[in-house]
């Protein structure tokens, strides 16, 4: 895989057509996986983690999926590629900070990503467009069932399958959504929100999962533990909640827009302004403003400007990929400067209109 091509386009993911991607960003399913002849890789030499990387390369790119995977070495890129990666969902923070060998298989349409030698052996990664989750199931196990019967996974008959981190133990499923939640965050009822997903067991993380913040307004909630129940079970858990979230996010940006429209329609102006226009700005602040600027635009206070532009723009704007486009290491100051020319030749020239 050309990792230069990849500056320049983005995954089926972000394209905003899914269903209910006003809100829902994108829905994920995850699967961790071992090779039962081998030690967890807590436990693995170089050799061992050698011999695991070459195996599952090989049963993979033998597999003859329908989609065409391409691999990368993870082990032997920079840090600046590996960063890459993690800002497009392709691999975990985790595993670009590992060591050994290491790699990721990925479909064209980068909804598909199989990491080797993250945590476990094997994470399989399936992404969709919008709230999309049997899609997601659907496809996630045609692989997962086409790669066990050609290798040996590390299952117990009592406990399932068997993973690295405690909570993973069962299915070794996690099933999250990523949902853009602006409004709720504006008037402070994302607490509430909270509240009632620690109830019931469901974890709240931010852009880029376990450990990191919630930058734009973006939220992934996703299953806490995996053992004692089915995937259909821990799918279905996160299908009961999720529509009750929408409607309460629409719920509120419509009371915004009803109660005070010129308010809010100044703030996404100022927004989409300061976007158009400024010499330099941090990838908080970008974040931000573009989370305005998406609400607007499904409030129909931005015209002519499309959903999938502004998805592309959380992720094109982010230090790894700025930096690719550039070509060169940037310093902070430097990146904040490149930033604000990107967004100014992305967004400036578009003839848009703020609708009254």
């Amino acid at each position: 895989m050309d990792l230069e091509s990849l500056t320049h386009t983005s995954g089926e993911w972000l394209r905003g057509s899914g269903p209910d991607s006003d809100i829902v960003i994108s829905s994920r399913i995850r699967l961790a996986r071992n090779l039962a002849q081998y030690p967890f890789l807590s436990r693995a030499d170089d050799s061992v983690r050698g011999e695991t990387s070459d195996l599952l390369r090989g049963t993979i790119e033998d597999l003859g999926l329908p989609r065409r995977l391409s691999y990368v070495n993870v082990g032997g890129l920079v840090d600046l590629d590996r960063q890459f990666l993690v800002e497009r969902q392709l691999i975990s923070r985790e595993h670009a900070e590992s060591r050994g060998s290491r790699g990721v298989c990925v479909s064209d349409e980068e909804n598909v990503s199989l990491m080797i030698n993250e945590e476990d052996h094997l994470r399989i990664q399936v992404l969709r467009s919008g709230f999309s989750l049997d899609e997601c199931w659907d496809e996630i196990n045609r692989i997962d069932d086409a790669l066990e019967s050609r290798v040996t996974y590390a299952f117990s008959e009592n406990l399932g399958y068997l993973t690295a981190c405690p909570t993973n133990v069962g299915t070794g499923i996690r099933v999250s959504v990523m949902l853009h939640l602006p409004a709720l965050v504006l008037t402070k009822e994302i607490q509430k929100v909270f509240q009632a997903l620690q109830k019931i067991s469901l974890a709240v993380r931010g852009l880029y999962g376990e450990g990191s913040q919630a930058m734009g307004d973006f939220y992934q909630i996703s299953n806490q533990i995996t053992l004692g129940k089915s995937e259909e079970q821990l799918i279905e858990s996160i299908r009961d909640v999720v529509p009750n979230i929408i409607a309460y996010e629409r719920r509120v940006r419509n009371a915004l827009v009803k109660e005070n429209r010129q308010s809010l329609h100044d703030q996404v102006s100022r927004a989409y302004g300061i976007l158009q226009n400024a010499q330099t700005i941090s990838s908080e602040e970008t974040m931000q403003l573009l989370s305005s600027v998406r609400m607007g635009i499904n409030l129909e206070l931005i015209d002519d400007l499309k959903m999938s532009t502004v998805n592309e723009l959380f992720i094109h704007t982010q230090p790894a990929h700025l930096q690719k486009l550039r070509k060169e290491d940037l310093e902070s100051a430097e990146r904040n400067v490149a930033r604000a020319r990107y967004l100014r030749q992305r967004l400036g020239g578009n003839g848009s209109e703020m609708q009254n």
